[in-house]
C-alpha cells in the first residue's frame, strides 16, 4: 500500500508539467508542419546552444530573475490570491531602486542593502495597495492589480523624464535613472570574458527559494497562509484572523516581485532605463503554474523557459523565426490549465478507487471473521 501510494503521488506531482510540455511540444511542431517547416529542426538547434559557455550564462541569469518573479506569484497562490501585479511591482521598484541607488555613495554593503531594501519597500507598497483594497473595499485583486500595472507604467514614463528625475545620455534618445557607483553593483561569478559572469543576486534568488520552502512548510505563518488559501472560512473559525493574512500575503508578494529585478540592476545594467526587461512579471505566473507552486518545480520551470528564450534567439541565423518560443511558451500556459485538470480528475478517481478497494477488503474481512 506504501509503494502504491508513493506512486500516485509522484505521478499527480508530475503528471501535470510533463503531460502540458508533451502538448506543447507536440502542437508547435504541428504549426510548424502546417507552415511547411521542419518540425523537429528548431528544437535540434535550440538543443545545441546549451553546449556554448555563453548561452549557459544568459539562461542561468535569465532563470535567476524569473526564479524572483515567479516565487512572487506563488507566494499569492498559495494564498488564493492572483496576483497578476507583479510586472508592475517589479519595474516600480527597480526604478525606485536606481533613483536612490544613482544618488547616494555609501560602503559597498550598505549601498547595496539600501538600493534592495528601497526595491523590496516599493513593490510591498504597490502590491499593499491591491491589499488594503480587497480586506477593506472587498476589491478583486485581480482587477487592482491589473490597474495597477497601468499606473506603474504610466507613473514610471513620467519619472524618468529628463525634465523629472531621468537623465539623457549624450547622443543617446534613451532615458535612464543615472549610473549607480560601483559600490551599489553585486559582484558575480566570472565565467571568462567570452561568457561573462552569473549574477550575484542569481544565488540569493536560489536562497530565497529555500526560505520560502521552510516559511510554508515549517512554521506556524506558513501553515496559517495555507488554510486560509485553503478556506478562508475554516481559517478563521480556528483563530486566524483572513484579512490579515489577505494583507501580509500580498505584501510579501509584492516586496519578492521588487527583489526581481535586482539581479540585472546590480548585476549588469546598473540603471534603470527604457529597455529595462518588461513582462518578467506575466512569464512568472506561467513558470509558477507549470511548477505547481513548489520551490523545485518553479526552478526548473524557470530554467526552461529561460532557455527557450535565449536558445531561440540562434534560429534567425537557420532561417526560422525566434518567436517559435514565443508561441511554444503561451501552448505551455493553455496545456497547463488542461493537463492539471485531467490529472486532478485522475487524482478523484484513484482515491475514490482506493476507499472502494479498503471498503472491499474490510467486507471480506469481516465475513471471514462471521465464517469462523
Amino acid at each position: 500500500m506504501i509503494k502504491k501510494f508513493d506512486k500516485d503521488r509522484i505521478v499527480l506531482a508530475l503528471g501535470g508539467p510533463l503531460l502540458a510540455l508533451v502538448v506543447a511540444f507536440a502542437l508547435t511542431s504541428v504549426v510548424l508542419f502546417a507552415s511547411d517547416r521542419n518540425p523537429f529542426e528548431p528544437f535540434r538547434i535550440m538543443f545545441e546552444q546549451i553546449a556554448y559557455l555563453d548561452v549557459q550564462v544568459l539562461i542561468i541569469n535569465q532563470a535567476g530573475t524569473y526564479y524572483l518573479a515567479a516565487l512572487a506569484v506563488a507566494v499569492g497562490f498559495r494564498m488564493n490570491l492572483f496576483n497578476i501585479g507583479v510586472d508592475g511591482q517589479y519595474r516600480l521598484a527597480a526604478m525606485m531602486a536606481a533613483l536612490v541607488g544613482a544618488s547616494v555613495e555609501l560602503p559597498g554593503p550598505l549601498h547595496l542593502a539600501l538600493i534592495v531594501i528601497v526595491a523590496m519597500l516599493t513593490g510591498a507598497f504597490w502590491a499593499g495597495v491591491a491589499g488594503v483594497l480587497k480586506t477593506t473595499r472587498g476589491v478583486s485583486e485581480v482587477v487592482s492589480t491589473i490597474m495597477l500595472n497601468a499606473i506603474a507604467t504610466s507613473l514610471i514614463a513620467w519619472m524618468i523624464q529628463a525634465d523629472n528625475f531621468g537623465v539623457q545620455p549624450e547622443g543617446s534618445n534613451n532615458l535612464t535613472t543615472g549610473l549607480i557607483a560601483e559600490s551599489g553593483w553585486f559582484p558575480g561569478l566570472d565565467m571568462g570574458v567570452e561568457a561573462g559572469h552569473i549574477y550575484g543576486f542569481t544565488f540569493v534568488a536560489a536562497g530565497l527559494g529555500v526560505v520560502y520552502w521552510f516559511v510554508l512548510n515549517r512554521t506556524r505563518f506558513g501553515f496559517d497562509l495555507r488554510a486560509t488559501g485553503a478556506s478562508e472560512s475554516a481559517a478563521q473559525a480556528s483563530g486566524v484572523d483572513a484579512k490579515k493574512m489577505i494583507l501580509t500575503s500580498m505584501l510579501i508578494s509584492g516586496a519578492v516581485a521588487g527583489l526581481a529585478g535586482m539581479p540585472v540592476l546590480t548585476g549588469s545594467s546598473h540603471t534603470f532605463s527604457l529597455d529595462f526587461p518588461t513582462g518578467v512579471g506575466f512569464t512568472g505566473i506561467t513558470i509558477a503554474l507549470l511548477g505547481r507552486n513548489n520551490p523545485v518545480g518553479i526552478a526548473l520551470s524557470a530554467l526552461l523557459i529561460a532557455f527557450l528564450d535565449k536558445a531561440s534567439a540562434a534560429l534567425d541565423q537557420f532561417g526560422y523565426e525566434k518567436e517559435i518560443a514565443t508561441i511554444m511558451q503561451g501552448l505551455i500556459v493553455i496545456s497547463v490549465v488542461v493537463s492539471y485538470e485531467l490529472v486532478r480528475r485522475y487524482g478523484l478517481r484513484r482515491q475514490q478507487q482506493k476507499v472502494g478497494e479498503e471498503l472491499a477488503a474490510a467486507a471480506r474481512k469481516k465475513n471471514e471473521e462471521v465464517a469462523v
